[in-house]
């Protein structure tokens, strides 16, 4: 369940690495660059590396190495991003005024198939300002083809070690024997031209301090990275009980 996000390996509109481009940007006759993709580097405010995984119609997860997670929609006009974020601990894991939400922004630039340069401004719920300046570079495996036969297979949690199942059809199934926790979801693809995959599950059956999140529907993105040595599936997801929100970063070890 809980995972540090140990996987330092997703934002989509235009160019010829998205299915949904639409030519020009804003009337202006320029082409809008694509933020699809997976993309990997580093915080230069914390230090930590940052991944992100977009997808074609432009949903993001940017997570950083402590777990932290931020996302939301992303726009691109000519080169210019933004993104108005949702941000999240790890879960068990709260930010260091004990909140685990909070909301801010992204702005910068991105180079289809390239790069993305931009700032991050950020508050907890509990009034705790974080800030970050990001370089990002795309990563390879955001061209290999995707589909539910390419990412079924068993993936052992690399921090719980829970072992989670997923069929052709991209249904998911996993318990974690440490705290009774039962998986069950599906992962998919909106666009078989890139690797980001769209997770949904729920948990059932948590006991202890993991009970919270019984019934609680989690959505996220996912990536295959096929490069690694055995694969690694790396899962970014979200999601919200009546009192409380969560997130929660795992790398999946195929076997």
């Amino acid at each position: 369940m809980r995972s540090a996000c140990s996987m330092l390996a997703a934002l989509a509109l235009v160019s010829c690495n998205s299915p949904t481009d639409t030519g020009t940007g804003s009337g202006t006759g320029t082409t809008d660059a694509s933020a699809t993709g997976v993309w990997s580097g580093t915080d230069s405010v914390t230090g930590l590396a940052v991944t992100a995984f977009i997808d074609s119609s432009g949903q993001a997860a940017f997570f950083r190495s402590d777990g932290v997670q931020f996302t939301g929609a992303v726009q691109v006009s000519g080169s210019t991003l933004a993104v108005t974020v949702d941000g999240y601990s790890d879960f068990p894991v709260t930010f260091s005024d004990q909140s685990t939400f909070g909301i801010g922004t992204l702005n910068g630039t991105v180079s289809t198939g390239t790069g993305i340069a931009a700032t991050l401004t950020f508050t907890t719920n509990g009034g705790t300002a974080l800030s970050g300046t990001w370089a990002l570079n795309f990563l390879a495996q955001s061209n290999t083809a995707s589909s539910t036969g390419a990412v079924s297979g068993n993936y052992t949690d690399n921090v719980t070690g829970a072992v989670t199942s997923i069929n052709s059809a991209g249904v998911m199934t996993s318990q974690n024997p440490s705290n009774g926790c039962v998986l069950n979801g599906s992962i998919s693809t909106n666009d078989t031209s890139h690797n980001i995959y769209q997770v949904a599950f729920s948990y059932g059956s948590c006991t202890g301090m993991y009970a919270v999140l019984n019934g609680v529907q989690f959505t996220g993105l996912a990536s295959l990275n096929t490069s690694s040595s055995p694969v690694q599936l790396g899962v970014a997801v979200t999601g919200a009980s009546s009192t409380a929100k969560y997130a929660i970063v795992s790398t999946l070890t195929g076997s």
